[in-house]
Parts: structure tokens; C-alpha cells; sequence
């Protein structure tokens, strides 16, 4: 929240418009993280936020999403936003076929709600039992809560993020993420994710304590 807020101030400060990617709103559960940027107050004055139903409804491939553009955002002349977006959007999309925004409103519906959560509660906790191997093996971990990622930081003695994937898709046949695909910030880490059937992911982590040494306090 603190950091949203001061993020918002500077975008005020600078005219700066924010463009907030809330495509994984649904998988925060912690009392007083935001899931929208506008429980920040002021944020509908300088935010734009773009959602999808590509990580919690199995949409990824239909590529059906939705952006928020609030009226209280203006340019410097104090024209709307929302009117260019507008215009760029109808010149340059033709929008959803009518059966994808059906299968859409599905999803929002109470009992497609529903079943969003049970596929959340299911990633989630793949995301637990993950995070608790590689922190039993003695890795710091990061995210797995709020989150179906984790990034494990690795020891210097495995090398960089790309020579740890080798090494561990060679000796485990488990495929992970490179951090250093995520930018030069990533280098150092492996990121894991939830987004498996449970017995893969048990198997993975089987695979992994017996293959990865302890690291040390």
C-alpha cells in the first residue's frame, strides 16, 4: 500500500500517467495488499489498469482482458485520456468475437466465481509446497504468497540463473525459469511456478531435494 501510494504521488508530481497490470489481483489474500490501484486515494486521476482472465480462468490462449480508464484522467490540456484510448482501440481493434466475451461474463458470473477461487485455493497451494522444499533445502524464496511464482536465490557456486536451468533440466528433467530472462534484476535467481497438475508438482520437488545439495545457513 505505502508503496502504491508513493507512486501515485510521484505520478501527480510529474504528470506521469501509471499503467497498472492487476492480472493477478485475484491471487492476493492478505489482509491490506492492494488488488486494484484504485484503493489508492487519488490513483483514478493519474492510473490506467489493464486486467485479463489469461491466469486465473485458463484464457491465456483466447486473450481476453479488459482495461479500466478512468474520466479523471486528463492530459495537461485537460482533455480525456479515455477518449484517445477510445479512438486507438477502435482503429486498431475490431474487439472480442461475441462467443469469447460470452465465455467472459461466465466467468463473472457466481458460480464461475466460484470456481475461479477453487483454482486459485489449487495453485496456491502448488505455490506452498514449492516454496516450503526449496526453503527446507536451505534457499531463500520469495513470493508464493499473493503469488503462483517464486524466486529462489541461488548460491554463486551453481553459476548464473542459465547455467542453474541447465544444470537442472540435465540431472532432474524439471524445466524452471532462468531469472535472468526477466531482466539484468533476475540474474542469481530461478523462478518456479504453480501453474502444474499437483502430482507434477510433488514430483518436481521430489526430483529437486534429492538433486539439489542443502545450502548452508
Amino acid at each position: 500500500m505505502e508503496q502504491l501510494t508513493e507512486l501515485v504521488a510521484l505520478c501527480k508530481e510529474r504528470g506521469s500517467i501509471l499503467v497498472f497490470d492487476a492480472a493477478y489481483a485475484p491471487f492476493i489474500r492478505s489482509p491490506g495488499v492492494p488488488k486494484t490501484i484504485y484503493e489508492i486515494p487519488g490513483a483514478d486521476e493519474v492510473a490506467i489498469e489493464v486486467n485479463s482472465f489469461s491466469k486465473y480462468a485458463g484464457f491465456t490462449g483466447v486473450r481476453l482482458g479488459w482495461t479500466v480508464v478512468p474520466a479523471a484522467l486528463k492530459f495537461a490540456d485537460g482533455t480525456l485520456v479515455q477518449q484517445d484510448f477510445n479512438r486507438v482501440m477502435a482503429t486498431a481493434f475490431n474487439g472480442a468475437s461475441n462467443i469469447v466475451q460470452n465465455g467472459g461474463l461466465a466467468c463473472l458470473d457466481p458460480e464461475g466465481l466460484a470456481e475461479i477461487d477453487v483454482l486459485i485455493d489449487y495453485y496456491m497451494e502448488n505455490a506452498r509446497i514449492l516454496r516450503e522444499t526449496m526453503e527446507g533445502l536451505g534457499y531463500d524464496a520469495y513470493g508464493g504468497i499473493d503469488a503462483p511464482y517464486i524466486f529462489v536465490k541461488l548460491p554463486e557456486s551453481m553459476g548464473g540463473s542459465w547455467d542453474a536451468f541447465q544444470t537442472i533440466l540435465e540431472t532432474t528433467q524439471v524445466v524452471t525459469i532462468p531469472g535472468a530472462g526477466f531482466g539484468p534484476g533476475g540474474e542469481g535467481y530461478l523462478r518456479l511456478s504453480a501453474f502444474a497438475p499437483r502430482e507434477s508438482v510433488v514430483e518436481a520437488c521430489s526430483r529437486l531435494a534429492k538433486a539439489l545439495a542443502p545450502v548452508e545457513a
